[in-house]
Parts: structure tokens; C-alpha cells; sequence
């Protein structure tokens, strides 16, 4: 498949894809899309970045072309769950770009704003709902929302959903879904859990990979500044003066570190906004619309307040905190190096995070280049690192235990905001393995993208 119009995609669509110009598919979208077209369901293994949204949303909308009709009040036909609040605007964004020309109903149910008008979103029915898991079981049980009529259910960044701690949830909602329906389950990486729920959430899924689930973005320049915890500060600043020329992407572990790194960019004389859970929806949307203008430089952000921003623009990663999890370490990066350009991913580590990237590195299978400016780098070497990375061993009861391991998900779940005291909280998962290969038949694996140019979804100049 060489061009969108190979796939047979309704005149609809296709119209839009031009307005677009959009030509190529990438490699996810060149296999899921006639797998999707088929009525098959799909585990999809892809990096953010590799227009994995197209992917589901080509095909969905042409179902929805072909044979359209009106929902019940308060029922949808497309149920698409997603972790983060941006990440399903920017996937209704998606939606309603590919299906101009088709004339779907939409809507977005997400938490941090009023119900009310989500309610009213719901009334008359719709086409497709975007939610989060949390807010759409609100609206379930205050029987807002009903999902007997649901043909199409996607799972996107399952393993986020995991860490977040959303995967009750998604079972509690997926036991009131129609079992004729055809599920899509998209995630960057395969812990065993996410292979145990695909295995009991879908039929005879095909598998479609494009990239090993440890790879990183080749077209990154990675290194790691070794430092003393307490000149990650000024390390910052001095390497935002001295060699950003493009937007920056920082990363924190904590809110209060997002937080405390925007007061100490502020006090040097540099514009830097935070965006975390704490931060109002509003509050989220104006800096992530003045990042993608390109009238904020410099972007300081959480993992799960990250995830869902695609702006092209991005030059440079800056881990200011290393991840305690190394799989966060590549969705991280992928941040940069978008739609065919270059990038620089920068990681601090201080002297309790060495273990973190020794982690890192085993699952990348890459020695990172590294300098060092720690004021005492030979005593720092025989002082053992603190707070390892959670262990993977589980209980019998399939839980963690052990001071470290419930630091790991204490931090997860303040991470959360105001939604985490809403559900469970989420369990770490050990090394990302594949599914088992007698129950997912293999369509394409491993396959490295091709062209970038005009490509549709995340990995496009356009991204969505």
C-alpha cells in the first residue's frame, strides 16, 4: 500500500485526507488499516509518533460511512478509552478532521471539567465518545451514558492505562460492552498484563508491530549529564542559555518538582509553564495552546500530563528527572525527533538515580555517552543508589509488595491528581514481553517506518 486511495477508504474520507495532504500511510497504518477494514480484531505494538490514531480512525469513520445510522439517546457506536485528557481531545481532534466530509456525531468525556454539558453530549446519542475511563464510569453509574449498543471499542496507550492504575476500570466498563463488537487495542510496549487482557478482551486478534517495544527513536542524539542533585537547577538553565534553539520538553517526576523547576526558570528570567495533574483543565489547555503556537519555549511536564502532546516543534527532551520506570524513558524521547526531524534527548542523573539508568539502558540496549559534573564523582561511585526501580516479582495474589515497590506506586498515584482517589491503584508491570504467538496471529513485525513525508496521524507535519 502505497497510497491511501489502495486501501478503498470511502470518497468521504479520502477527501479529507487530501485537505490533509496527506499521501503515504506509514507502516501502522499500512497494516492495521485492511486489518480494521476487515472487521478483525487488532493488538497494535507502536511508539507514539507512528500515526497509530489514523490507524483506527481511517477505518472506523469508512464503517461509519457505510452504513450510517442514528444511535439511541445516550448510546454511542464507538467507544475509544484513552489515559490522559489530552491525549483524547487530540484523538476526537483526529476524528472529526478525518470525518469532516462524513457528517459523525462526536464528543469528549473527560475529567477535570462539569459533567453537565458531557450529559447534554449524550442525549441525542453519538457516533463516537472519547473518554477516559474515570469520568465515563461517572456518567455510567449516574446512567448518563449507556453502552449496550457499542460496535466498536478501542483501547489506545493500554499500557499507560495500566500504570495509571485504570485497569479495573477498563474491565468494569468492557463487562457492559456488547460481546459482538470489535475490539482494537493499541499500546507502545506488551507487559504480560496487557497480553492477558488482550487475550480476554479480543477475538483472535491479528498482531501488527512496527517497532521493537524497547527501541527509541533513531533519529535522537541521547546523552546523560551526571550531576549533584542540587545543581539540577542551574544545570537546567545553563544548557536552556547555552544550546536550546527550538521548544523544550522538561521532564519532572513529581507535580511540586514540575512546580518548583517553573519558579527557578522564572527567577533566571525564563518563560517556563508547568502542566500537571493538579492544573485545571483550562489551565492545561491555554499552555498547551500557547506551546503549539510556539509562544512558550519551554514546556515543564509530568509523564501522565505529557502524554498526548504532539507538537512538531519540539528540539529538545530534557529528563530533569530520570524515570523510575525506563519504558517512560523512550515515550519520553519520542517527543522529539517528530515528522521526519531531528532531536536531543538531555537526562540529568544525580547520584540516587543511577540505578534508574542502568535500567534504562538494559531495556534500550544502548550505553549511553556521558559527562560528568558531579563535584565529587569518586566518592559518589561508592555510595550505593537509593530508591531503585520498583522489582517486577509479584505476590500470589498478583500484587506488589515491598517498600520500594509501593514507593513506585505511591508516586503513580499522586501523579493521578484528583481522579486517582477515585479508583485502585495501578500495578507496575515487569519487562515488556511479547503476547503469546498462538494467540495473536502475526501481520507485520518489527517493520521500521518509512518516509515521513505527508503522513497521516501522529508521526505527520499535521499531527493528530
Amino acid at each position: 500500500m502505497t497510497s491511501f486511495n489502495d486501501f478503498g477508504l470511502a470518497a468521504p474520507i479520502l477527501r479529507a485526507l487530501s485537505d490533509e495532504q496527506y499521501v503515504t500511510p506509514t507502516p501502522i497504518q499500512k497494516d492495521a488499516i485492511p486489518v480494521v477494514l476487515a472487521g478483525r480484531d487488532i493488538v497494535g505494538i507502536a511508539q507514539t509518533g507512528t500515526g497509530k490514531t489514523a490507524a483506527f480512525a481511517l477505518p472506523i469513520l469508512n464503517r461509519l460511512a457505510a452504513h450510517p445510522r442514528r444511535p439511541d439517546k445516550k448510546c454511542c457506536r464507538v467507544l475509544v478509552l484513552s489515559p490522559t485528557r489530552e491525549l483524547s481531545g487530540q484523538i476526537l481532534d483526529s476524528f472529526r478532521t478525518y470525518g469532516r466530509h462524513v457528517g459523525i456525531s462526536s464528543a469528549l468525556v473527560i475529567g477535570g471539567v462539569p459533567m453537565g454539558r458531557q450529559v447534554r453530549d449524550l442525549m441525542q446519542g453519538l457516533d463516537v465518545l472519547v473518554a477516559t475511563p474515570g469520568r465515563l464510569l461517572d456518567l455510567l453509574r449516574s446512567n448518563a451514558v449507556r453502552l449496550n449498543q457499542v460496535e466498536v471499542l478501542v483501547l489506545d496507550e493500554a499500557d499507560r492505562m495500566l500504570d495509571m492504575g485504570f485497569i479495573h476500570d477498563i474491565r468494569t466498563i468492557v463487562a457492559k460492552l456488547p460481546k459482538d463488537r470489535q475490539t482494537l487495542l493499541f499500546s507502545a510496549t506488551m507487559p504480560r498484563e496487557i497480553a492477558d487482557l488482550a487475550a480476554q478482551m479480543l477475538r483472535e486478534p491479528a498482531r501488527v508491530a512496527v517497532t521493537p517495544v524497547a527501541s527509541t527513536v533513531e533519529r535522537v542524539s541521547q546523552r546523560v549529564i551526571m550531576t549533584d542533585k542540587p545543581a539540577k537547577s542551574a544545570l537546567l538553565i545553563e544548557v536552556l542559555r547555552d544550546e536550546v534553539t527550538g521548544q523544550t520538553l522538561v521532564f519532572t517526576r513529581t507535580k511540586h518538582g514540575a512546580d518548583k523547576v517553573v519558579r527557578s526558570l522564572h527567577h533566571a528570567g525564563l518563560s517556563a509553564e508547568a502542566i500537571h495533574g493538579n492544573k485545571s483543565q483550562n489551565q492545561r489547555e491555554r499552555v498547551l495552546g500557547a506551546f503549539r503556537a510556539g509562544k512558550l519555549k519551554t514546556l515543564v511536564a509530568t509523564d501522565i500530563a505529557a502524554r498526548g502532546i504532539d507538537v512538531d516543534g519540539i528540539s529538545h527532551v530534557i529528563n530533569y528527572d530520570l524515570p523510575n520506570i525506563p519504558e517512560s524513558y523512550v515515550h519520553r524521547i519520542g517527543r522529539t525527533a517528530r515528522a521526519g526531524a531531528e532531536g536531543v534527548a538531555i537526562s540529568f542523573c544525580d547520584n540516587e538515580e543511577r540505578a534508574f539508568l542502568r535500567d534504562i539502558e538494559k531495556l534500550i540496549q544502548i550505553k549511553l555517552d556521558v559527562t560528568d559534573r558531579r563535584s565529587n564523582p569518586h566518592a559518589a561511585e561508592r555510595t550505593p543508589a537509593k530508591h531503585h526501580r520498583p522489582q517486577q516479582h509479584a505476590g500470589r495474589n498478583g500484587r506488589n509488595h515491598g517498600g520500594q515497590r509501593r514507593n513506585g506506586q505511591e508516586q503513580r498515584r499522586n501523579e493521578h491528581g484528583n481522579q486517582g482517589q477515585q479508583r485502585r491503584n495501578g500495578q507496575n508491570h515487569g519487562p515488556a514481553v511479547a503476547a503469546n504467538p498462538d494467540n495473536i496471529a502475526t501481520v507485520g513485525f518489527m517493520r521500521q517506518p518509512g518516509s515521513r513525508r505527508h503522513m497521516a496521524g501522529d508521526a505527520s507535519r499535521n499531527t493528530r
